[in-house]
């Protein structure tokens, strides 16, 4: 009896391996062939996220690729950041830096910050964040158009107190029922803004190292 029982479970258990095996086996192979469609999902998403606060028709490079990580001390977040350069045969037009508000009403806010040669804001879009519906997630510009509010500011000098939310003196609104929110992302953009005014020639000449990969599919 303990015998058959021994030799059942034996069974049993080569059974489970082999199960665990062919579904490692299956997850790997549908990895493999959605991996480029995701690849290139990706790389669209980041395009029109790019394209929307950087026009399209002012550059010509190859804006995704021509890419600057940042390290994290840079813009004072916890991850390094990356650097999105836009030129017009070879002229620096603009570039979209990643940062991150870590102040935010319940935790980080990630953004992206397009921002001119001349220092004027070119566009703001949240990526993620954990804002409180209805509240704080009036960042996103599906939700409001608050976002659009740094279009065409520029910093006056590294302290420029404008550069605040209105109940802080500033110039920018806060969200009734909801401060926190704003003042961390106006804070975010203001100390982006500054790093770029202060390294806007070695943003530009550095050569790229994200290494991005393509999908082998024709892009944009």
């Amino acid at each position: 009896m303990a015998k058959t029982l021994t030799i059942a479970m034996s069974k049993n258990a080569q059974l489970l391996a082999l199960f665990a095996v062919a579904c490692t086996a299956i997850v790997a192979i549908v990895h493999l062939l959605t991996k480029d469609e995701i690849e290139f999902q990706q790389q669209q998403k980041l395009l029109r996220n790019l394209n929307s606060i950087i026009a399209d028709n002012s550059y010509n490079n190859v804006i995704y690729q021509d890419c600057l990580i940042l390290p994290s001390a840079s813009l004072g977040t916890a991850t390094a950041q990356k650097v999105y350069r836009a030129r017009n045969n070879n002229t620096p037009v603009s570039a979209a830096i990643t940062t991150i508000a870590p102040d935010g009403y319940n935790g980080n806010i990630e953004l992206l910050i397009a921002i001119n040669i001349d220092g004027t804001v070119s566009g703001v879009r949240t990526l993620k964040h954990q804002e409180t519906p209805g509240l704080g997630d009036k960042i996103e510009i599906r939700k409001s158009d608050w976002i659009n509010s740094f279009v065409g500011k520029k910093l006056a000098n590294q302290n420029d107190s404008r550069w605040q939310v209105k109940k802080d003196g500033g110039m920018f609104d806060q969200f009734t029922g909801a401060t926190i929110t704003p003042r961390a992302v106006v804070k975010a953009v203001r100390n982006t803004v500054n790093y770029f005014n202060s390294h806007k020639n070695e943003l530009f000449d550095s050569a790229s190292n994200c290494h991005i990969e393509t999908s082998g599919k024709e892009s944009l």
